[in-house]
């Protein structure tokens, strides 16, 4: 799904504070050719934080920055936002691709992990307080980022996405592509969609990324049994099982799902809540460790 912007594609959007969104040319390899759009606050913080933001289907960088209000939370907290975007296959990530569902193969995931050096070298960010999240593909992607990049990625959040490699042998992963196996529900066992995330990073033993899974109920697009199977993935890789759900939080229509303690993996259904950005950035940022 594209969501439409307010400005228009020449024009960098812009904050109350005066820092604007900026495009970034020469940021590293890029496989792909991707964009790269970057988002300092005017206060940025000390050795700050970075959240890469993947836009969905259809969508640009420049419109996924009007799509939530994280800019204002980079404002008021100093971490800075990196915007990639994707002129490729619809402007969809290539969820599907062996170059970025394996280490250091390239592909979109390539060129982000591009973008995240830059960004951490040229404003001697935090290499321990990297996050992603996205939506729709964006969303698809996170997964991917997380389960081919771990040592990069503190913690994800993915909204309305799939599982890592969920695309794995698909020839495309945007809605108009032949095989929608994955975006309806693709099911596996926990084991098995863990191997797909150890087989990206093969010898890999650090520590894993945290999740946050977020899901609609009424998703017909991308099926909630996606979010299912992805919360399956994690809670294998991360070695943790759902021990609670907790009605109403963050709001009346979602339903909490918590594995172990609650610090390595959640999930959010929300009932009656279709194929949406349903992006509750106070829940992400205190998931991620960025707000009280």
């Amino acid at each position: 799904m594209q969501i439409k912007s307010l400005f228009g594609l020449a024009a960098m959007a812009q904050t109350a504070f005066g820092a604007s969104l900026q495009q970034v040319q020469n940021f590293g390899n890029n496989p792909t050719r991707i964009q790269m759009y970057i988002y300092v606050p005017d206060r940025v913080a000390t050795n700050p934080a970075i959240i890469v933001a993947l836009h969905p289907c259809g969508g640009t960088g420049q419109q996924w920055f009007s799509g939530t209000r994280l800019p204002s939370f980079a404002d008021q907290n100093g971490f800075i936002l990196i915007y990639p975007s994707t002129p490729n296959q619809s402007n969809c990530w290539d969820v599907h691709n062996p170059a970025s569902l394996t280490h250091n193969g390239g592909g979109d995931a390539g060129g982000i992990i591009s973008m995240v050096n830059y960004t951490l070298d040229r404003y001697k960010g935090n290499k321990d307080k990297v996050y992603v999240m996205g939506f729709s593909s964006g969303g698809m992607m996170t997964n991917v980022m997380a389960g081919s990049y771990p040592e990069v990625f503190e913690a994800g959040a993915a909204y309305s996405g799939t599982a890592h490699a969920c695309f794995a042998g698909a020839g495309g992963a945007t809605p108009f592509s032949a095989n929608q196996t994955c975006a309806q529900g693709l099911q596996k066992t926990p084991e098995q969609w863990g191997a797909f995330v150890r087989n990206s990073y093969p010898g890999y033993n650090g520590r894993r990324p945290r999740m946050m899974i977020t899901h609609g109920n009424a998703d017909t697009l991308v099926r909630p049994q996606c979010a299912t199977e992805a919360l399956k993935q994690w809670s294998n890789v991360l070695g943790v099982s759902l021990t609670r759900q907790v009605q109403g939080v963050p709001s009346s229509q979602f339903t909490q799902h918590i594995y172990g303690d609650g610090t390595q993996l959640q999930g959010f259904f929300g009932q009656g809540v279709g194929h949406a950005p349903s992006v509750n950035e106070q829940t992400m940022l205190r998931f991620f460790g960025l707000i009280a």
